[in-house]
């Protein structure tokens, strides 16, 4: 498949592997090939630390032709959050209130069924005190479980109020 920026291509991340999470040695994840040995990633990770979508990255090619990430050339400014939904098990309808949920706040995300996960991409528009404070709110509750997988200076200094 294509777009307008370029054809889109899988860029593969090696994943370090502790008590036996995450799931996987290796993830990856869709991105829109610049041209010039770089790609910029087109979905939310599930499992990569330290990257967003909207990334740049440089890719190296093996010799099947699989493209490996390396650095990051360029910050998309966007966050990941991960949630593991605790309520209702996770089930289907209670991922997609969460992504309702945070789609109000300018928020996209996608959920797993396999491990009840909602995987969240906040950009830098987004009004991100609201964000933080549902997302503390759903933990205190008992309704997920979260991990920042990727934040910026500027969620850091936002404020809960």
């Amino acid at each position: 498949m294509t777009n307008l920026e370029g054809p889109y291509v899988k860029v593969h991340f090696r994943l370090e592997i502790e008590d036996d999470w995450p799931p996987a040695s290796v993830e990856s994840l869709w991105a829109v090939d610049q041209g010039d040995g770089t790609a910029r990633l087109d979905n939310v990770p599930w499992f990569v630390r330290g990257i967003a979508c909207g990334d740049i990255v440089a890719t190296e090619p093996d010799e099947e032709g699989v493209r490996w990430a390396g650095e990051v050339v360029r910050r998309s400014e966007n966050c990941t959050i991960r949630l593991i939904v605790l309520r209702d098990g996770g089930s289907g309808a209670a991922r997609q209130s969460v992504i309702d949920a945070f789609l109000r706040l300018g928020v996209w995300g996608e959920g797993i069924e396999k491990f009840g996960m909602v995987a969240l991409d906040v950009p830098p528009t987004a009004d991100l005190a609201k964000v933080r404070k549902l997302l503390n709110h759903g933990v205190a509750k008992g309704w997920w479980g979260m991990d920042e997988g990727c934040i910026t200076a500027q969620w850091r200094a936002t404020s809960v109020g």
